[in-house]
């Protein structure tokens, strides 16, 4: 975690002491120095650091805050605040902000607080001034209930600063799980962040990161390369990509800063100010009860066929626009944020252009993150299901499927947001009780005339029901293919789970969004009642 001070070109300016400004007894001549000396600060330590962090690619930390907020709506706190360390040459290095900007604004004329790390400052390293400016716009955010931004570019800890500087990252961790399922945090990863700072990030609830100058890890190249032995460079071991498509820590990947920015904005127009508040109603000009007949085509009704349910979802949200969550991570399963009829809904789906479409160790960790935050700001919850089970084999099993499967039960067990199933084609064994059945307490239940809900595929089954009569069979496969047949007929045809009420409602699938949004509608009003309990004890 611990990096040393980077020596920055500071502005003589930006250090000088208010002797001067006291002195004066002329308050048009004081507000004149006062004005003086905010702008110096906002300019930063000079033209030589800001050269260095362009040279890098970077945007600076103003630069990073006009893009986040509304024109003008940006109102900084502690701008004149100065570190108190000495030792090791800091005395004479003591410039205002010390290396973090803090404060509130508005985006799209919602309130949000944010801090930003100025690299330019001792390389953003984290001291016990910088550190209690976060502790405080962490505090304010909570005691207001609006959304925290942090726009991360430093590299640790103040080692000249020692063990005060590494607790001030214990107070921003303490504040990120209080925090957590109260108000939504977004970390946006803009430089390095090295060692135990890298846990703030992976505490929130959302992380964004910029491809070749954003970088997560907790330890270095230079360290695994003197323990393993392995060469390896900084964006290898803990780039954008690797954290968008292998770690999954990663949320959101970007290509830049604007565009990457750009999409926080878009978040945080689509969620609500903290747990209290409900999602934002935006009225449409897209119908809610539009046909969607191209559904017809789309899904084949084989269904060992693939197809891509990233369409499926542009046929029935608004507009066809959706935020998508992780694309990158666990790609058989798709976890997005849209809207049907106005309403903001959290869509989970099955992606049988990926494996098929089963549940893996990183599916289920997908699904499970992204229904609790779903469940903790309100957002309802729409599960479209095309899936064959869990990803059998003994790589999963050994590395703790049946943990990670439940993880994603836990979630479902324990949202009390509107919950709508939607079952396409395949809902097979415990991947369909996992995916928000009705016996986990989905609200409502709704399946295709294509849907198939069964413990396994036909073809299992009779293999393991019929196999005595298969092999005594003068024509075995003639003897399986009949058997298949039978199993089919009387166990997975459309109508058997609605039969027997774990589906509530057969619908053609060109009234799928009509039928979504009026269901989303009659559920707005959900009160559900939750254990009395400290907190529960979730799988990990």
């Amino acid at each position: 975690m611990a990096t040393p001070v980077v020596e920055s070109a500071t502005s003589p300016n930006l250090t000088d002491d208010l002797d001067a400004v006291v002195q004066r007894d002329d308050l048009r001549t004081r507000t004149e120095e006062l004005n003086r000396l905010k702008a110096v600060i906002r300019d930063g330590p000079g033209v030589e650091a800001t050269a260095a962090q362009r040279a890098k690619g970077k945007l600076t930390v103003r630069e990073r805050l006009d893009l986040l907020f509304d024109p003008g709506s940006f109102v900084e706190i502690e701008a004149f605040r100065k570190h108190r360390a000495s030792a090791f040459g800091l005395a004479n290095k003591r410039p205002y902000t010390d290396g973090v900007v803090a404060g509130w604004g508005q985006v799209d004329g919602q309130k949000v607080f944010a801090y930003a790390h100025d690299f330019r400052i001792f390389g953003g390293a984290l001291g016990e001034a910088h550190a209690a400016k976060i502790h405080k716009v962490m505090d304010m955010a909570i005691a207001a209930g609006a959304p925290l931004v942090s726009l991360c570019d430093g590299a640790g800890a103040r080692i000249q600063e020692g063990v005060t500087a590494l607790a001030g990252y214990g107070g921003i961790f303490r504040r990120n799980a209080f925090a957590s399922g109260v108000i939504p945090q977004i970390s946006v990863m803009l430089g390095p962040c090295a060692g135990g700072a890298a846990y703030s990030p992976a505490l929130t609830d959302f992380v964004f990161m910029v491809r070749d100058v954003a970088q997560m890890f907790i330890t270095g190249p230079d360290v695994v390369e003197a323990v393993t032995g392995e060469q390896i460079t900084m964006n290898g071991l803990g780039g954008a990509d690797v954290h968008g498509g292998v770690s999954g820590v990663s949320t959101f990947t970007y290509d830049d800063e604007e565009a990457c920015i750009a999409d926080v904005r878009y978040l945080l127009s689509l969620l609500p100010a903290n747990n209290r508040a409900l999602p934002p109603f935006v009225p449409t000009d897209d119908p809610s009860d539009r046909r969607t007949e191209a559904l017809l085509d789309l899904v084949p009704a084989t269904s060992h066929a693939a197809y891509d349910m990233h369409r499926v979802i542009e046929e029935v949200v608004d507009d066809g626009e959706f935020l998508e969550l992780h694309a990158d991570w666990a790609r058989n399963l798709v976890t997005a944020l849209a809207r049907i009829g106005g309403r903001l809904v959290g869509i989970v789906a099955n992606q049988p252009l990926v494996s098929a479409g089963t549940l893996d160790i990183d599916a289920s960790d997908k699904g499970a993150r992204f229904v609790q935050m779903c469940d903790a700001f309100n957002i309802p919850l729409v599960t479209l299901v095309d899936v064959p089970g869990f990803l059998p084999g003994r790589e999963q099993e050994h590395a703790g499927i049946i943990r990670h499967g439940a993880k994603l039960l836990y979630a479902y067990c324990n949202a009390t947001v509107p919950r709508i199933q939607l079952i396409l084609r395949k809902a097979y064994g415990g991947a369909w009780i996992v995916m928000d059945s009705r016996s986990i307490g989905t609200d409502l239940s709704l399946a295709w005339p294509t849907n198939e809900v069964a413990v396994m595929g036909a073809e299992g089954a009779a293999n393991v029901i019929f196999r005595r009569d298969i092999a005594s069979s003068d024509d075995p496969e003639a003897k399986r293919v009949e058997m298949v047949q039978q199993y089919k007929d009387e166990l997975m045809h459309p109508y058997y789970a609605a039969e027997r009420g774990l589906v509530d409602d057969i619908i053609d699938p060109a009234a799928t969004r009509d039928t979504l949004a009026r269901a989303l509608e009659m559920l707005e009003g959900k009160r559900a009642a939750s254990a009395t309990r400290k907190h529960g004890n979730p799988p990990v």
